[in-house]
């Protein structure tokens, strides 16, 4: 009996000097991060130092080496997860253009990534593009040395250029031309028109319209590229449609200008006027031989007593390069990295394995994480949850969870409502019926992970302050720079998810799945 309790007594005062090491680490989490918070110097390493960092480029592999090479300096393990290669890598340089009238001006503007930049500094005349062939074949000898301006509105993405592209357009040609027969046929009382002395229907067929309607014929014939009208801020994207196809013998040819709104309102006016003007430009897009590899950068905090359990949470290092990718997702990778950093400050040491996963290829389709699952399919069933972070710079403030885990995390988000007075941490228990499991992977690097039922809790992240941040106007445009972040937003986050990861991690069980999706409860 004795023995007995001398044994139950040894656990107890075990159990109680691992609870009081566990809460020093937290107040070490909350102390360092409050005094000596660095999230936001790692984003300006990312977003200013290294800059725009699209699938394939030079500052892709550079962000990758250096968020590594950090992890190491911290004392994380680190694995560098080949996800995928594209088949050329691009680099854009600076880009310039203006306007060369009595009214000249400064060009506001844009090129979608993995499209041609000019050939050094070219200057041309301006046209309308044509829109039927008797339009074409009458401006043809006009067309070299041109810029030629196309309709519709930019979404970011460049003219389709490939065979297919060019299959489209023939078909909105053959049957512009089908409509514009009957037309002069109308006019002029022959076949397919009414009789003579009746007059027509209408002089004016109504054509589809598809811009850059003759691409294949104005390449051919020499234009220097094509401009389209743009909303502020400017959106470019990349060639999704031909990316995967590209080689050194077949790249873009022409520039893909996506140019503000108001100034190709200006320069369309004074083409249909027939006012002289020429446009010059210097875009330095260049390419690179392939193919270029890119890798998941996975920070490893091994598990003390459960290493094949997993707790997770990151972003995607990956971002467009129209601008600097200091929100999307600058924002999320570096409140995860700081994380890390203060654990491993801290003196943590957490039972199950923490991993800290800055994806790659999230804009080209989630082709990073989406990877990872495929590859760690034996993990999956033993990751507590996947923390992702990919919104915006807006403040870790709340969570809502099922009613199963509820009580986990009551203890673990304790101390958070002490950080910071401005910003109470609020944790609510879902009320509202489970939804179904998504059945396709979507959105962000969370939806991989979803699909496979795999807990993907995120954070509840308002602008608790009203500084009035509009994820829209800065998503994939030229506003995504480092100065669009919140710092104390982005700091207090830092410190939440430290808290709320290294306390998962030291559970003594996984997160409870019961109730999360609503395939679950009918089970």
């Amino acid at each position: 009996m004795t023995k007995r309790i001398l044994l139950l007594t040894g656990l107890l005062s075990s159990l109680l000097c691992v609870s009081a090491q566990q809460n020093k680490v937290v107040e070490s989490i909350i102390e360092l991060g409050k005094t000596d918070n660095r999230t936001m110097q790692h984003l300006d390493v990312l977003s200013n130092r290294i800059g725009g960092r699209i699938i394939g480029s030079d500052a892709y592999e550079n962000a990758a080496l250096w968020c590594a090479a950090e992890f190491k300096k911290w004392g994380i393990e680190v694995i560098m997860d080949e996800a995928g290669s594209v088949p050329i890598g691009f680099n854009r340089g600076p880009w310039f253009g203006r306007m060369l009238s009595d009214e000249g001006m400064i060009l506001h503007f844009a090129t979608p990534s993995y499209t041609s930049g000019t050939k050094g500094v070219q200057r041309g005349h301006v046209l309308m593009e044509p829109k039927t062939r008797d339009e074409l074949e009458r401006m043809k000898s006009s067309l070299n040395g041109a810029w030629v301006l196309i309709t519709g509105k930019s979404d970011g993405f460049p003219i389709d250029w490939s065979v297919k592209g060019d299959s489209v357009r023939a078909r909105v040609i053959a049957y512009n031309d089908s409509l514009s027969r009957v037309s002069r046929g109308s006019r002029m009382g022959g076949p397919g028109g009414p009789p003579p002395g009746i007059l027509p229907q209408t002089n004016d067929p109504k054509l589809k319209d598809e811009p850059a309607l003759f691409f294949k014929e104005m390449r051919e014939a020499g234009i220097l590229g094509v401009i389209q009208s743009a909303a502020v801020p400017i959106r470019a994207l990349y060639d999704r449609k031909n990316i995967d196809k590209l080689t050194f013998e077949t790249l873009p040819t022409v520039c893909d200008i996506k140019l503000d709104e108001t100034q190709y309102a200006i320069i369309e006016k004074m083409v249909r006027e027939r006012r002289y003007f020429l446009l010059e430009f210097d875009i330095r897009n260049h390419f690179k031989p392939g193919p270029v590899k890119y890798h998941n950068v996975i920070g490893v905090i091994r598990g003390t007593q459960f290493p094949d359990e997993y707790v997770m949470m990151g972003g995607h290092l990956d971002s467009y390069d129209v601008a600097t990718g200091g929100v999307d997702d600058g924002s999320g990778v570096t409140p995860n990295m700081e994380a890390a950093r203060l654990i491993m400050a801290a003196g943590g040491k957490p039972k199950r394995t923490i991993l800290v996963t800055l994806w790659a290829a999230e804009e080209f389709g989630l082709l990073g994480s989406k990877h990872w699952v495929e590859a760690n399919k034996e993990k999956l069933p033993r990751i507590s949850n996947y923390f992702n972070r990919d919104g915006g710079p807006t403040v870790a403030s709340g969570l809502t969870v099922p009613e199963a885990m509820y009580d986990d995390f009551e203890k673990i988000c304790k101390p958070l409502s002490g950080i910071n007075q401005d910003f109470p941490f609020t944790l609510t228990k879902r009320t509202q019926p489970a939804r179904p499991r998504p059945a396709v992977a979507s959105g962000t690097d969370s939806g991989p992970f979803a699909v496979k039922g795999i807990p993907t809790l995120s954070f509840d992240t308002p602008d608790s302050k009203g500084y009035n941040f509009n994820y829209s106007e800065i998503w994939h445009t030229e506003n995504d720079l480092y100065n669009k972040s919140i710092p104390e937003y982005q700091e207090h986050t830092s410190i939440v998810t430290a808290v709320v990861v290294y306390g998962l991690a030291n559970l003594d069980h996984l997160l409870s799945r019961e109730g999360l999706y609503a395939e679950e409860e009918k089970k």
